[in-house]
């Protein structure tokens, strides 16, 4: 994965790369690449407190896949879900 611009400074956010990063980890070693991966913090808060501009939370965005991928997901969950 490339990394994200914003550095790891909020617990929220680096909590999200490393599930990113492990997300992608698993993806790859059962041969999926979602390309598209990234890190998203939907709203800053601006309470115009103390915690002015601080990340409540950060999403794990998937991004968009080609069908084929999007099947090879499906399969290797189903897999996982079968095991």
């Amino acid at each position: 994965m490339s990394p994200t611009p914003r550095p790891p400074h909020n617990p929220k956010v680096a909590e999200a790369l490393e599930a990113r990063d492990a997300l992608a980890g698993a993806l790859t070693r059962a041969g999926i690449q979602l390309p598209a991966m990234d890190i998203r913090t939907p709203w800053l808060d601006v309470r115009g407190d103390d915690h002015e501009g601080e990340v409540r939370y950060a999403l794990v965005h998937l991004g968009v896949c080609s069908a084929p991928v999007a099947l090879l997901l499906a399969d290797v969950i189903a897999k996982g879900l079968a095991g």
